[in-house]
């Protein structure tokens, strides 16, 4: 049973204002974007929210006031507001596993006004925070400078994170998102998957007494960064690295502080993540080390600073303003009221490439639940898919199915207000951003492709034929959202952004955003066929075949 205070205890679709969202919704349903400006000129700068860090336009998208005022009606209906304090003050919002999610903790942005001599939750995970943060800023600067040394005596060249999921996508996408930052003497590696050629091409990039490999696993039992690390051990080993020596060249980030050191891993070189931070949520914890040291201790105070910012940002704002909030429940109203079942996440930042595969576990893990709290069968539609990559690059290839295609997709746009590379192809990326949010929401009618064939040189005839096939209906919502600048201070506002819209959306349809029992259905069942397969007598007739 839950012990979360702020769950529901009937459904919200039972609510008054789910049933006036309902019938809103049917009266917007004939109303296009385009006259929904018509009738509000200045609805592209009411329909906006500014965090100090990330400017949030949500004005093309099927919503008036009263949409907002039925859509926060449905927040208070769903206890957000006590919610939003239940996380932040650490208590069991993560009621399926009896903990806090203590995320916010890492950025020091809870409530710490409980006494730490008596056990306080949020005041005793800042506590050990703050004591791993600064064992790992003083590692990582060690590293940095050389002063840390493998088995020859030789500084650490190459780090190699080896991690999975939350142990590997959060660091990865900092970690891509700024190159200006690395150390020049410091090539850094992520290797997730078990195929045994992602970690060798790695390897043969390094060489082995100047490689230091961190094995990221929260309960250090997970199977492909163990199989890595297995490898990892016996490459240094054929290298000539004594079996004594082994130690030197390995750390562990994790929550099983036993088995990592039964590994091998020595006491000081384990660097613990606290029980209530989960894997999508990680990056701010230990678990990041790899990006304290390959962008250096100050950039990731920076990261965090960003999310600390939006955190207050999402505690403290009035919701008509709160952009995690609106983000939120315009998913929820998306997802429930305008039956849009997928979201693209454009970034048009290069170097926010890996942002949509980060998001897509951050939103679906989290989300991609049907059970409510109180273990009952949710009876409306949970999450959307998510998807996407940088633009421009997607314009050539699927931004064709959101133009023209039948499905309907939100859309968020992703994009820096102030260079962040080339002044030229900056404003090239910007006015692309722009242009494919308008052509979204305006279109192309029938006419104006005919005329424009007529312009073009073509017939009468030639333009009736082609003209339906230039059409773009148009009418299609999506966000645009500016960073003030592209640094980590406002990736960390991102970041933190999307971690809130998540939690809001879950409280809306009462569903814990911080397990994940169906991922762990399928290790084991991986467990128990992996066993067949190394079993000749008992290997099932259609693997027989394979030989």
């Amino acid at each position: 049973m839950s012990t979360d205070p702020s769950a529901q205890s009937k459904s919200i679709r039972e609510s008054p204002a789910w049933q006036a969202l309902l019938d809103h919704a049917e009266t917007l349903k004939a109303t296009t974007l385009n006259e929904l400006f018509v009738e509000d000129p200045d609805r592209g700068s009411r329909f906006t929210a500014n965090s100090g860090s990330i400017y949030f336009d949500y004005s093309k998208d099927h919503l008036t006031e009263k949409t907002l005022d039925l859509l926060l009606e449905l927040a208070d209906t769903a206890n957000l507001k006590p919610a939003i304090e239940s996380l932040f003050n650490g208590e069991s919002v993560n009621n399926t596993e009896n903990r806090p999610a203590l995320h916010t903790s890492l950025r020091g942005s809870g409530n710490w006004e409980g006494d730490v001599s008596q056990g306080h939750v949020a005041q005793v995970a800042k506590q050990n925070a703050l004591q791993t943060l600064s064992k790992m800023f003083a590692f990582a600067e060690q590293v940095r400078q050389g002063e840390l040394k493998g088995a020859s005596g030789r500084p650490f060249r190459s780090i190699v994170n080896l991690g999975i999921g939350g142990s590997d996508l959060g660091l990865r996408l900092v970690v891509t998102a700024f190159p200006e930052l690395h150390h020049p003497n410091i090539a850094i590696h992520f290797v997730a998957s078990i195929d045994s050629h992602a970690l060798s091409t790695v390897l043969e990039k390094c060489v082995a007494d100047t490689t230091l490999f961190i094995v990221s696993s929260k309960s250090f039992t997970t199977l492909e960064t163990l199989a890595n690390a297995d490898r990892a051990r016996i490459w240094l080993r054929d290298a000539g690295i004594a079996d004594g020596d082994l130690d030197k060249h390995f750390v562990a980030t994790t929550g099983n502080k036993v088995a990592a050191r039964d590994w091998g891993i020595p006491d000081e070189y384990i660097f613990p993540v606290q029980d209530g931070i989960g894997g999508r949520f990680s990056l701010w914890s230990a678990t990041g080390l790899a990006i304290a040291i390959t962008l250096g201790p100050e950039a990731f105070q920076s990261l965090l600073d960003g999310a600390k910012e939006m955190d207050i940002h999402f505690r403290n704002t009035s919701f008509h303003q709160n952009l995690p909030i609106l983000h939120g429940l315009q998913s929820v109203w998306h997802a429930n009221f305008r039956g849009y079942r997928s979201r693209a996440v454009l970034p048009y930042i290069h170097r926010l490439q890996c942002l949509p595969e980060y998001l897509q576990q951050l939103m679906m893990e989290s989300l991609g639940k049907s059970t409510t709290k109180q273990g009952e069968n949710t009876d409306v539609s949970t999450g959307q898919i998510i998807w996407g990559s940088e633009g421009t690059t997607g314009q050539h290839s699927f931004h064709q199915l959101l133009l023209q295609g039948t499905e309907i997709v939100s859309v968020d746009f992703i994009a820096s207000r102030t260079a962040h590379c080339e002044a030229t192809a900056h404003r090239h990326l910007i006015s692309n951003c722009l242009a494919q949010s308008q052509a979204l929401m305006r279109g192309k009618s029938v006419l104006q492709s005919y005329e424009e064939l007529l312009a073009e040189g073509s017939s009468e005839d030639e333009a009736n034929q082609l003209a339906i096939h230039r059409a773009v209906p148009g009418n299609r919502p999506s966000n645009t959202l500016l960073l003030d600048e592209f640094t980590p201070h406002c990736l960390g506002a991102l970041l933190a952004f999307y971690e809130h819209s998540v939690y809001v959306q879950s409280v809306v349809w009462n569903i814990n955003a911080f397990d994940q029992w169906g991922v762990e259905l399928g290790k084991e069942m991986s467990g128990e066929i992996f066993s067949l397969l190394d079993n000749p007598d008992r290997k099932p007739q259609y693997y027989k075949q394979l030989d």
